[in-house]
Formats: C-alpha cells, sequence, structure tokens
C-alpha cells in the first residue's frame, strides 16, 4: 500500500490539472463554436419602424455570415427602455443581443426618474450601426435661409419665435433646449405627437421652425416647400448637400440620434470582436449603405470602445439641458 500511494496521488493529481485545463477550455471552445443555435436581436421598437427594419437588415446579413437564424423581437415601451431593459437582464452567453438608440443608451438617464438598468454597468457595447442628423428647418414665410439668421431673428421677436419638436424628451426636444442656451436666444418651444403632425404645421405656419431627425422632411426640404436652415452632424447630411451645419454658423449645436447593436454585460470578448467585424463591414458595404441611407442613415464604423465612450459623453452632454429645462418622463 505504502509504495502505490504516491503514484496514485500523483495519477490524481494529474486527472485534476486536467479537468481544471477541460474547464477552463470549455468558455473558448463554446465562443469558437458560436453560434451553434438562433440568436435573438432585440428591438426596443415597434416592428415597422426604422429601428426595426434596421435591425431586420443586420439580422438576415448576420445571419447568412454565421449560418443560424438572427431571430428579431420586439420589445416596445417607455421610449425604448423595456426592451433595452430585457437585452441588459439577459444571459450573456452570445445568443441574445440588440439594436437600440441613443435615447434607451445615453439620454433616457436624464428623462427618466426610475430606469430599470445602468446603461454604463449592465450592457456590453458592441458595434456603431448609423446615425440621424436633425435638422431645423423653416417655413418659407419666416423668410430666413439659414440658422444664423433665425437666431438673428429670434433676439430680436416679440412675441417669440415658434419652434416644435416631435414630443417631450425627443433629441429635437433636447436639441432645442441646446439652441437656445448656446445661441442665448429665447423661444416658444411647441411639442408635437411626431413628426407628421409636426410637419403639417410647419408647411401651414403654426410654427415658424422645427427641430426633429432630418429622415421625414427631406423630400419637401428638396422641393422647397420647407428651407433647410442647419444639420446638426458634426458633417454635412449627403441627402441633404446644400443644407449647412450649425457648426458651420458658429453655432456650437451637435445632435443627431446613432444607432448601436449592444449584448448584455459580461458578453464574451470574442463574440463582441466578431459581431463588430461582421457590422462594420455589412454598414460600409454598397448594400448596407443603400439600406441605411432610405431612412436618412449615415454609417458609422468604429471598435466597441468607441461606442462605450459615445454612450457616456453623450449621457453627460444633455443631463445639464434636461435639468435645466426641467424635462421629465414617467
Amino acid at each position: 500500500m505504502t509504495s502505490k500511494t504516491p503514484l496514485r496521488r500523483r495519477t490524481l493529481g494529474r486527472l485534476a490539472a486536467l479537468s481544471a485545463l477541460a474547464l477552463l477550455a470549455a468558455p473558448a471552445l463554446a465562443q469558437d463554436n458560436w453560434p451553434n443555435r438562433p440568436v435573438r436581436l432585440i428591438v426596443p421598437f415597434p416592428a415597422g419602424g426604422s429601428t426595426d427594419i434596421v435591425a431586420r437588415a443586420i439580422a438576415q446579413h448576420l445571419g447568412g455570415v454565421f449560418g443560424q437564424q438572427f431571430v428579431v423581437d420586439n420589445r416596445g415601451g417607455a421610449g425604448g427602455n423595456i426592451g433595452t431593459d430585457a437585452i441588459a437582464k439577459a444571459a450573456p452567453d452570445g445568443y441574445t443581443i440588440g439594436l437600440s438608440t441613443s435615447g434607451p443608451l445615453a439620454n433616457n438617464k436624464s428623462l427618466y426618474q426610475n430606469m430599470p438598468y445602468d446603461s454604463d454597468k449592465d450592457l456590453a457595447p458592441v458595434a456603431l450601426v448609423g446615425e440621424i442628423p436633425l435638422v431645423i428647418a423653416s417655413n418659407p414665410a419666416t423668410k430666413v435661409s439659414n440658422l444664423r439668421e433665425f437666431v438673428a431673428l429670434a433676439r430680436g421677436a416679440t412675441p417669440p419665435v415658434t419652434i416644435g419638436h416631435p414630443g417631450n424628451g425627443t433629441i429635437g426636444h433636447l436639441a432645442i433646449e441646446g439652441l437656445k442656451a448656446r445661441a442665448g436666444i429665447g423661444a416658444q418651444v411647441v411639442p408635437y405627437k411626431g413628426d407628421t403632425a409636426l410637419m403639417t404645421d410647419l408647411i401651414g405656419g403654426q410654427v415658424m421652425a422645427l427641430s426633429a431627425p432630418v429622415s421625414t422632411f427631406i423630400a419637401n426640404i428638396q422641393s422647397g416647400r420647407l428651407t433647410g436652415l442647419a444639420v446638426t452632424s458634426r458633417a454635412r447630411f449627403p441627402g441633404l448637400p446644400q443644407v449647412p451645419t450649425a457648426l458651420e454658423q458658429g453655432i456650437d449645436l451637435e445632435a443627431t440620434v446613432w444607432f448601436a447593436v449592444v449584448g448584455p454585460a459580461g458578453l464574451p470578448a470574442a463574440v463582441v470582436q466578431r459581431l463588430n467585424q461582421e457590422i462594420n463591414k455589412y454598414t460600409s458595404s454598397a448594400e448596407g449603405r443603400a439600406r441605411l441611407s432610405q431612412f436618412g442613415l449615415v454609417e458609422v464604423n468604429a471598435p466597441p470602445q468607441t461606442l462605450g465612450a459615445l454612450m457616456r459623453s453623450e449621457a453627460a452632454k444633455w443631463k445639464p439641458l434636461v435639468e435645466a429645462a426641467k424635462i421629465s418622463l414617467q
């Protein structure tokens, strides 16, 4: 018995070491084989909208690349918070990801009193998809041709100029508050329920100007029914190249709606990297660009770290304006 004991101990030790190595290797092997079953892609907005349609295009591309279905799951409500919370609370195994936007990923933390998730701690940034700039447009009867002239008009206007937006807490609303603060003007801010009612009243002269994502308004600006005063992206918008940016006109205002793929915190780094590469490849392709441009989206390719930094910086940028204007959503 005594002579066999060291041998037995060495054998057991080797088996224990091999078992430990097998356990360590298991996650790596699982990631190498990912995905080996369908992946759920949560969209925190209803079916049929731009976020949903873009998500379905990305899901189709990823399904073709990885040989597994990427199934779109619409979870609308609470300004995107319900669906984004479902992403945050999913298992970080690579089989639940989501396509969300700048509201639930950054701005909503200042707008909603009780957020069900912390976007900084509970989400893993995967890939930026694209951005839609805002446009500030006026009725031609206002007789201004650019944002600088509108600001000059607003400074001396009695009663104040009227500017509409698509709804309280939307990026269009936040941009108006930013314009008022940075250009030092007063204005009567008029909320609407969506882009269509806002556009109808602007064309009809019930308000003098609007601030909203550019997508809905391109055709009427191109036809001259509305005057594009500025876009609020860093560069000019390809669909309206004649409309200058606010920055070009000396007004420090940058505001866009951006779309991004995220997952639950703890998503394996290998999965994040593979998704990032394939999404960037799709959005920079001719097919991807054409699909995104249908909704006024300009593609943005960036590593996950850039998306994470954007989520933090955008939240910090809008928080003081939200507090100063006392904007609150339930």
